[in-house]
């Protein structure tokens, strides 16, 4: 299997992702090959620089960058050798099972449409995030970015989409299905969050439990958190200050810690046709780790041809 890392992508790029890239090569299986992408001749030298050799690195040349502050849709365009096209090229072309980049976040959204596309049946791909629970483990909260607005079948397939990640990646049999709302009651919340309910409602192949308040995020109420993604950005970003605000104190906290971003890697796209994850700008090499091995764990247990599979039904 192979899965590749973009080594140009991010504020501290290519230090941090190849500095992440040998840490991940320490705990990937010896079946694995990390393939990065990016200028060789700097992959090389930085390689050498680290000391970096092993049999299960390979690269794919790529002569261009999208930076950080490019337009997407205009820089993905007209930089086709960049290391973030180069990248869906190898997923598209099955050269890679599975994709990663912490650069241009809006530039890995247009490449995933433009590419590798959205499954058949799917109406808008969702960007899921991770909520550590006091129990232990995390709950999935989709979408969190990448539709700011949305109508209700597009909650409901978030809905779907985020069930089936719980199932298949954490493993939960009949994971609970709770849409962020303002309220418990049925009849609460927006025109989007009511139809949205109906919809869920009326659907007996779900196990929706209802709306969820936000006092509910991080308890065993609900596996799968449904909202639309300026919702839940703003959820997985007052989260993450969490950490942020207990560390600049020097409060060192074992659930708590689980709030730093680099512990999770990075954020799937689900709903396209291929696994993809994205990570933050400022991804430091213990966060690009956690993304690499994130994108592998996508990859062995094939989500994104289980979901095909559930909207072929």
């Amino acid at each position: 299997m192979k899965i590749a890392l973009d080594a140009m992508g991010g504020d501290y790029a290519p230090d941090s992702t190849l500095e992440g890239a040998a840490l991940a090569c320490q705990e990937l299986p010896g079946n694995v090959t990390l393939v990065l992408v990016g200028k060789k001749g700097l992959i090389e030298s930085k390689l050498h620089e680290y000391g970096l050799s092993s049999a299960n690195i390979e690269i794919a040349h790529a002569e261009d960058v999208i930076e950080m502050g490019e337009h997407p849709t205009k820089a993905f365009s007209t930089k086709p050798t960049a290391s973030i096209p180069v990248g869906y090229h190898l997923l598209k072309t099955g050269a890679v099972t599975a994709f990663s980049s912490a650069g241009n976040t809006g530039a890995m959204h247009v490449g995933a449409m433009f590419t590798i596309k959205a499954i058949e049946g799917i109406i808008r791909p969702g960007i899921a995030g991770f909520v550590p629970k006091e129990a232990g483990g995390f709950g999935v909260i989709i979408d969190v970015g990448a539709n700011a607005d949305c109508k209700p079948d597009v909650l409901f397939q978030f809905g779907q989409i985020g069930s089936l990640y719980s199932q298949h990646v954490f493993g939960i049999e009949s994971p609970k299905i709770g849409l962020m709302n303002l309220g418990e009651e049925e009849q609460k919340g927006t025109l989007l969050t009511q139809a949205a309910h109906q919809l869920f409602k009326i659907n007996n192949s779900l196990n929706f439990i209802g709306n969820i308040e936000g006092r509910d995020l991080f308890n065993d109420k609900a596996d799968v958190i449904v909202c639309d993604g300026f919702t839940g950005n703003v959820i997985l970003k007052m989260a993450e200050s969490f950490f942020d605000m207990l560390k600049s104190r020097n409060i060192n906290n074992p659930y708590f810690d689980r709030f730093n971003y680099e512990e999770i890697g990075g954020s799937p796209i689900l709903g396209i046709n291929g696994n993809v994850v994205i990570g933050h700008g400022v991804s430091s090499a213990l966060a690009i780790k956690n993304m690499v091995l994130l994108s592998l764990k996508m990859a062995e247990s094939n989500i994104h041809l289980k979901i095909k599979e559930k909207f072929r039904e």
